[in-house]
């Protein structure tokens, strides 16, 4: 049985997201973040419902998209781990350069 894990990068994006939205409306900030948890839950039933990440063109490197946000999971033999979740505006190749992320083939 596969598990679904967040890294602690990924739970800090949700937290960051949250705060944000939640400026204006704390009711709507919770409503967004649990739908991107019912996003990452899909990705844990069927796994290659994510696109291959087109920056990096790996099989095991996937993203699904929630409202304009990138969630990023890789997959790796039993698990899927969520990496990130980021605006669609930000440069992934970026953000990997100053992230601990294994993302070498």
């Amino acid at each position: 049985m596969a598990k679904l894990r967040w890294s602690l990068t990924a739970g800090n994006d949700l937290r960051d997201i949250e705060d944000f939205i939640a400026r204006d409306s704390v009711l709507h900030a919770v409503t967004f973040v649990d739908r991107i948890l019912e996003t990452a839950e899909r990705v844990f039933s069927t796994p290659n419902l994510g696109r291959i990440v087109p920056e990096f063109k790996r099989e095991n490197l996937r993203e699904v998209i929630f409202r304009g946000y990138r969630i990023v999971y890789l997959l790796r033999n039993e698990e899927i781990i969520i990496l990130r979740v980021v605006h669609g505006a930000r440069d992934l190749r970026d953000l990997v350069h100053r992230e601990p992320w294994d993302i070498s083939p």
